[in-house]
């Protein structure tokens, strides 16, 4: 098996040009793909929370996770907003609680957050910086152990797809013993 850091970059280039901008940012990266696969392999369930710009992106995740095409085991998915549609709703830490309470019941602990989105006043964010283990991708605001994007950046569409493309790669990998993301 490869070195996981070199199969990263490997990754990265074999997207060509437009995702160089991604060569460096790898290093934050590794530390929480790792994570996230070592969590998906114990069967943990994600929950995916977007703020509401990216809301279209959590439906891509959601739908294209488990395409029958890709002919791999199903992994466990859901978007919050589907388990909660009043999460706009939420003001207080008390809702949060209540919330984390349900998610801890319905998935009896083994879950964990993928956020995507602004950070700051984002209610949605501070359901996720709550918790730990959270698989962050953090925009306009630098956030421990979440990767940072910026909301400004006029190809910031393009470049959330394109690290989905590169963490559906690793899991694919990862599932099939491809790679090894601890090597």
């Amino acid at each position: 098996m490869r070195q996981f850091d070199q199969w990263t970059l490997d990754a990265i280039r074999a997207e060509g040009a437009s995702m160089s901008w991604f060569e460096e940012q790898r290093y934050e990266w590794i530390p929480q793909i790792v994570n996230v696969m070592d969590q998906i392999m114990q069967g943990h369930t994600i929950v995916v929370v977007t703020d509401h710009e990216r809301r279209w992106f959590s439906h891509y995740i959601t739908e294209s996770i488990n395409k029958r095409t890709k002919e791999r085991p199903m992994i466990p998915i859901v978007a919050l907003e589907a388990l909660h549609p009043h999460l706009n709703l939420m003001r207080d830490a008390e809702s949060i609680d209540m919330l984390n309470d349900m998610l801890d019941l319905s998935y009896n602990g083994k879950y964990f957050f993928w956020y995507i989105g602004k950070g700051g006043d984002e209610r949605r964010a501070d359901i996720v910086k709550r918790s730990n283990g959270a698989f962050i991708w953090m925009m306009d605001e630098n956030y421990p152990n979440a990767l940072l994007l910026r909301s400004y950046d006029s190809h910031i569409d393009i470049k959330l797809l394109q690290l989905y493309r590169l963490l559906d790669r690793t899991l694919a990998g990862v599932l099939f013993g491809e790679i090894d993301v601890h090597a």
